[in-house]
């Protein structure tokens, strides 16, 4: 919990932006009644004290409806099974005004997003046409690859509906007239939708008051977090409703010390193990005991190619000389001794 129940705004002030945001969009009007625009938004802008470590998407139920009449909502549904996507579209009007939903106008099963919504041009136009959009929560996980980049660039992805649910015209109204908080861990400021320039003064009080506790009780973040609020339109100056008492600042702190104590005592953990491995090496050194140690395994030499004929020969050599009879082994130094006798006796002729 980020913000404890007991802190909350105070509602004098909140009445009092309220009615000077009113008297701003009244000079801005171009006629002579209140709010004439309905299409005006009034948003809540949260500034934090530390970015938050996580991203997260807080969902805000209201209790006044914060959208008008006119806006257009489009919901996407699965293909139901044995039928073509008229036959679809068909049956999911049906089963709307069963219900009593009136606030959907245009149904698009997931094939017909898939191929006639396929080009670029397509999507955008798509995205114009519509201010929000739902879609079944059995098909939300495919959506993202065939939507494009520009729904969630511009923070228009559709929310999820349980198409089942046996009270779908409650759940369905909660999700339009509610809103929802994106908190990202790039930035230490947010904005929720609220109201609209059709609201009275104090329907949008209550709507800021609700929105404030939800995402103060809401936030996955550990002591105070909020540090201003501030209540504006498209076109008008932010208004400021809450400021955090600079108290919290000491509290931040002491959550501080408290994590960075946690981090010294696990660093000092890791320590005292690495001390305490150096010592029993040592122990193990002095009293002359062995310590294992990983010795490279040795492949076993092979034995030389050549050793084999050699010793076959010598093994042979012997049968080879006396082996069979009738053959006397050939002596060289005999062979060159009878080839120098045969040379030294050369015959000389006779002289008559």
């Amino acid at each position: 919990m980020a913000e404890t129940a007991e802190v909350g705004l105070d509602r004098t002030q909140v009445k009092k932006a309220v009615q000077a945001l009113q008297a701003f969009l009244k000079t801005k009007s171009t006629g002579d009644s209140l709010f004439l625009d309905d299409t005006q938004q009034i948003s809540l802008l949260f500034t934090l004290w530390k970015i938050p470590p996580k991203a997260q998407t807080i969902r805000i139920p209201l209790p006044h409806g914060q959208r008008s009449d006119t806006e257009e909502v489009c919901l996407f549904t699965r293909d139901e099974p044995n039928m073509t996507s008229d036959q679809t579209i068909r049956f999911y009007k049906k089963l709307l005004a069963e219900k009593g939903v009136k606030n959907i106008t245009e149904v698009i099963p997931y094939k017909v997003l898939r191929t006639e919504y396929k080009p670029h041009e397509a999507k955008r136009r798509l995205l114009s046409n519509f201010d929000m959009f739902l879609s079944d929560d059995r098909v939300r996980r495919l959506l993202p690859s065939h939507l494009g980049k520009h729904f969630y660039l511009r923070k228009r992805e559709p929310l999820c509906v349980n198409m089942l649910s046996k009270n779908l015209a409650r759940d369905i109204s909660r999700v339009i007239q509610g809103s929802y908080l994106k908190v990202t861990n790039k930035g230490s400021c947010c904005m929720a939708r609220i109201a609209h320039a059709g609201m009275t003064a104090d329907e949008v009080t209550e709507n800021v008051e609700a929105a404030f506790q939800t995402v103060s009780t809401k936030l996955r973040t550990k002591g105070p977090v909020i540090k201003l609020v501030h209540i504006k339109t498209q076109m008008s100056v932010a208004l400021p409703l809450y400021t955090s008492n600079l108290n919290h600042l000491t509290a931040l702190d002491e959550d501080q010390k408290v994590t960075e104590t946690a981090k010294q005592e696990a660093a000092a953990k890791k320590l005292a193990k690495k001390t305490k491995k150096t010592e029993d090496v040592k122990k193990s050194e002095g009293t002359g005991e062995e310590i294992p140690q990983l010795v490279p395994m040795g492949t076993p030499s092979k034995k030389p190619k050549l050793e084999t004929p050699k010793k076959k020969q010598l093994e042979k050599a012997p049968t080879t000389a006396g082996g069979k009879k009738g053959r006397k082994p050939q002596n060289k130094m005999n062979k060159k001794g009878g080839k120098g006798e045969s040379k030294g006796k050369r015959r000389v002729p006779k002289l008559k």
